[in-house]
């Protein structure tokens, strides 16, 4: 069963008051505001299907996204998600830290992939990408995340020359990309 909004109960043939009925009754659980499934699903990532219900654009990034690849031992204790500079940031129930990226460079190394146990998907970052918003973004989640990140994946055959077309792409990323590259070889 898919996640069933609040506000399009009616494209569900579904009325409010039988919404909230059978919330109350068990049948339904609230996994974020003004989103239910049913209570019997498999279970998921619920702050991945909060995000990318409230903003379709939504895009997993930084610590979350180095996660994901492996590159960090880091527990984020919040998902950390892109959307573009100017849109609004959703008020959330889950533990969700929204970051605005450029518009510009938004979607740049940017793919979707399914959020387990629903049918929906999320934007996710690639790993290049992820590393080089990780050193434009030190001062926030230190330099040792990056460092780190960046030693594992080319440990595991990522090519410098790929990190570097992308970090030349973005603002303030190429001159930190380029030194921790230079000390690492």
């Amino acid at each position: 069963m898919s996640i069933i909004r609040a506000s399009q109960t009616e494209a569900e043939n579904l009325s409010r008051s039988t919404l909230y009925r059978r919330y109350h009754g068990g049948d339904l659980e609230r996994v974020g505001r003004g989103l239910y499934i049913s209570a019997d699903a498999r279970v998921a990532d619920w702050d991945q299907a909060e995000a990318a219900l409230l903003r379709p654009e939504s895009t997993i990034s930084l610590i979350s996204a180095l996660n994901h690849f492996g590159l960090t031992d880091q527990i984020p204790d919040a998902l950390d998600v892109a959307i573009p500079r100017g849109t609004r940031s959703p008020v959330t129930s889950g533990a969700i830290r929204w970051r605005q990226f450029d518009r510009e460079t938004f979607f740049l190394e940017r793919s979707e992939i399914t959020i387990a146990g629903t049918g929906e998907s999320i934007g996710m970052y690639s790993a290049a990408r992820t590393i080089a918003d990780c050193f434009r973004m030190r001062a926030s989640i230190g330099y040792e995340v990056p460092r780190d990140a960046l030693k594992e994946w080319l440990r595991r055959g990522g090519k410098p020359a790929d990190l570097m077309r992308i970090a030349s792409m973005l603002p303030r990323s190429k001159a930190p990309v380029l030194q921790a590259l230079d000390i690492l070889s």
